[in-house]
């Protein structure tokens, strides 16, 4: 059976230094861990609302580029319309001053 010299000589060992600081820390662990995820819950909720506030002006921000870009094809769409009709109407019109060709 070990006696206390045994055990005190452990203790002075660097194994059994280690091994009582890390039940030590187990053991400060096990009680501080319960009161620190109660501290972090708020900071948790924070930082969640902030990414969450974030995404949403992104994907306004999304949005927003999207309908310029969308007016923009418009614009050019409306334009090429226009150009088409434009060389169709002289086209129409150089035929009617000169069906055969002649001016």
């Amino acid at each position: 059976m070990a006696n206390l010299s045994d055990l005190e000589d452990f203790l002075k060992s660097d194994l059994g230094k280690g091994l009582a600081i890390g039940a030590g820390v187990v053991g400060a662990a096990a009680l501080a861990l319960p009161v620190l995820a109660h501290a972090a819950r708020p900071l948790l909720r924070s930082a969640l609302k902030t990414g969450v506030l974030v995404a949403e002006i992104g994907r306004e921000a999304i949005a927003e580029a999207q309908e310029n870009f969308e007016d923009i094809v418009a614009e050019v769409r409306s334009e090429l319309a226009a150009a088409r009709h434009a060389e169709s109407v002289a086209a129409k019109a150089a035929d009617v001053v000169s069906p055969d060709g002649l001016a």
